[in-house]
């Protein structure tokens, strides 16, 4: 197979353009890769529920099958399409989405193991950064969000970042300028009660 020549696409990171966003849902449809903006770091987007493409992401990064990957959704809908929120879920995603809280909840049973790394649960959010929802809306399903970087190495806040690790090795970079960096999600699991921090960041919930 031959490797992808990583195309890179100026986006405006407060109204993104609706053409870019539909060239980037365009290559997600097709398996292929892309590296975006978020409210912190480039995040490393393969749809969700394509186990090929999940599968990429995974070996690019050298990230351990262990270590589930969180997903981003432009609405508490869509989260419900890929887990099952109960009633504490749905209201601390009220009060919090769109935002920096991940809500770990039971996966619907369609979701890739590749994705839940055969824990049952999956990590849904709907980011604020402009860009990373827009691209959700244009796909119109939940896009993995790592950081885009090897696993192990320093997230990346710009598009030059980005490709300083995966240079045509993915297929599209959404340069959207340098991200703040900061605190990752605050990562909240409520399969168990009461819910259970699993990673401190950003939210206090």
């Amino acid at each position: 197979m031959t490797p992808p020549r990583t195309r890179i696409a100026l986006v405006d990171p407060r109204r993104p353009e609706a053409p870019v966003l539909e060239e980037a849902a365009a290559v997600l449809r097709g398996g292929g890769l892309v590296a975006f903006p978020t409210e912190t770091f480039y995040g490393l987007g393969a749809p969700a529920l394509d186990r090929a493409a999940v599968r990429r992401v995974f070996e690019l990064k050298g990230r351990p099958e262990t270590k589930p990957l969180l997903v981003l959704v432009d609405s508490l809908a869509m989260a419900e399409r890929v887990g099952v929120f109960g009633p504490a879920a749905r209201a601390l995603a009220a009060r919090h989405w769109p935002g920096a809280l991940t809500l770990v909840v039971a996966a619907g049973a369609h979701v890739p193991e590749e994705v839940t790394a055969g824990t049952g649960t999956i990590g849904v959010r709907v980011s604020p950064h402009p860009v990373a929802r827009g691209l959700v809306e244009a796909l119109g399903a939940p896009v993995t969000a790592p950081s885009a970087n090897a696993s192990g190495g320093r997230p990346p806040t710009t598009a030059a970042d980005v490709l300083a690790y995966f240079r045509d090795r993915i297929e599209l970079v959404l340069d959207g300028g340098p991200t703040r960096g900061g605190e990752p999600s605050t990562v909240l699991d409520t399969t168990v009660e009461p819910p259970r921090v699993v990673r401190q960041g950003a939210v206090r919930p």
